[in-house]
């Protein structure tokens, strides 16, 4: 049996050297690997935190969503979503109620010019016996856009009531003025009916008395006719005429013109909104100018100025009437369309009235500035018909 030599001593060393080295190397990757389970170990808790978080996140935005998709379904308003090429892509049930469930796809300028008629008032429309009013948002920068429409039958009808009663209340607080307004040219047109009637009463007194009367007669019809237009109310004044602007002043300053002429007050019309085109009552609008273009001229001494102005302001047409006359009281400003309220001995109160109320009818507006010893300027919005103005 042989023996086993020994190993050199150096041979041990490097050998002894192999071994620790390996020693290091497996002590270094078994810390290595205690870090990474470690780690691992942390990502996998956080990975737990961050998903039960998305998943509360997504079971509040599911529960958003229902609670939203419930707030669609019982709103009674209705709500249209329109995509970027305007053809809808939602609809709650109260639209789906009002255009029907086939509505979904539809080209939505399709369904306007088919189901809805416009109004006087921008925004609003009638469908069948109901009026819709109809406001439109920005839904996302893809182009879409969300539709709110309200049935606004029933807020007109209150407000037509409330502005009769309102009238009525006007109407009685100032009964005993009107009957003064009344009494007053009646006794006159009277007095001079009874002269009339002396025998001895020579021709040239008998035409003048007989003139004075008939202009006291002409005086109280007048009043009883604007009385009666007040009474009516603004519902009365609503037309379906096509005008210009043009048309629209030329009406006014035709009807004035004489009136100016014999006061010797210098008068002008500028329109810079010839075309432009309003929807209405070509005469209740022209007769709110002509009160307008009267009470400016009863401003204004010989040799002063008036000015019907009308130019285009995005989609409203500004209508102005300005004067160089005394001016208006900041006090009076307050009043000036008030019913019944004047400051002239023979005026009736009703003129700015019923320019106000005929306004109003037309969805427009009507304001007043005025200084004092140099004029007033009485300024009307209207609505622009831009169909209209297409097909014109």
């Amino acid at each position: 049996m042989s023996e086993v030599a020994p190993m050199p001593g150096h041979e041990a060393q490097e050998l002894q050297r192999a071994f620790d080295v390996f020693n290091q190397v497996s002590l270094a990757l078994t810390q290595a690997y205690q870090g990474l389970q470690r780690r691992v170990e942390s990502l996998t808790a956080e990975l737990a935190v961050a998903n039960g978080e998305l998943r509360r996140q997504y079971e509040e935005k599911e529960a958003l969503s229902e609670r939203l998709s419930l707030l669609l379904d019982a709103l009674p308003a209705g709500v249209v979503v329109l995509d970027s090429a305007a053809c809808v892509s939602e609809a709650n049930p109260a639209a789906c109620e009002m255009f029907g469930s086939a509505i979904i796809g539809e080209f939505w300028p399709v369904v306007l010019e088919a189901r809805l008629v416009a109004t006087e008032a921008p925004g609003e429309w009638h469908f069948d016996e109901r009026r819709l009013a109809v406001v439109e948002s920005s839904l996302d920068s893809a182009g879409g856009r969300i539709l709110l429409i309200h049935d606004v039958t029933a807020a007109h009808g209150l407000k037509a009531e409330l502005e009769r009663h309102q009238r009525l209340v006007a109407m009685g607080e100032m009964a005993a003025t009107l009957a003064h307004q009344l009494r007053t040219p009646l006794a006159t047109a009277l007095l001079y009916s009874a002269n009339l009637g002396q025998a001895d009463l020579a021709d040239a007194a008998r035409i003048r008395f007989a003139s004075k009367t008939t202009a006291q007669l002409q005086r109280l019809e007048r009043l009883i006719q604007e009385v009666l237009l007040f009474a009516r109310g603004e519902s009365e004044s609503i037309g379906c005429d096509t005008m210009s602007a043009e048309e629209l002043l030329g009406d006014a300053a035709q009807t004035v013109q004489p009136l100016f002429m014999e006061k010797q007050v210098v008068f002008r019309v500028i329109c810079s909104a010839a075309r432009v085109i309003v929807t209405g009552s070509r005469k209740a609008l022209a007769g709110a100018l002509v009160n307008l273009l009267e009470n400016a001229l009863q401003a204004c001494t010989v040799g002063g100025r008036v000015t019907l102005w009308a130019s285009e302001c995005g989609r409203q047409l500004r209508i102005g009437v300005r004067d160089t006359g005394s001016g208006i009281a900041p006090e009076v400003q307050l009043r000036v369309f008030d019913p019944f309220f004047t400051t002239r001995a023979q005026g009736t109160g009703l003129g700015l009235a019923i320019a106000l109320g005929v306004v109003r009818a037309h969805g427009g507006t009507i304001s007043v500035s005025s200084i004092l010893g140099e004029g007033s300027d009485f300024m009307i919005l209207l609505p622009i018909d831009t169909a209209a103005a297409q097909r014109h």
